[in-house]
């Protein structure tokens, strides 16, 4: 019972992570909103892999913002320091 509980978590997670990168990449929705306060089906995501969802922004661009603001590619968003979301956050608006 425990397993399809938590199958069924990583699906609905997978499914609003999908949607979430379809608006971003629509414009939709503003990533600064994302990582200043991120949802909780957002806390393991890897903040390289939500960037990528960005329109204009690809795997060059993406780390090289993350090298600036010394976040490691690996990183997830619930894993970033306050430091590290204020800095991006900044970055991004800049951009």
């Amino acid at each position: 019972m425990q397993r399809m509980e938590a199958l069924q978590r990583a699906n609905d997670i997978r499914t609003r992570r999908a949607q979430l990168k379809r608006d971003l990449k629509a414009g939709r929705q503003p990533i600064h909103e994302m990582l200043l306060e991120p949802p909780n089906y957002l806390e393991t995501a890897k903040v390289f892999d939500l960037l990528l969802a960005v329109p204009k922004y690809g795997r060059v661009k993406v780390n090289k913002i993350l090298a600036q603001c010394r976040i490691s590619p690996s990183k997830t968003i619930g894993g970033l320091s306050q430091r590290q979301r204020t800095e991006l956050v900044d970055f991004m608006r800049r951009r």
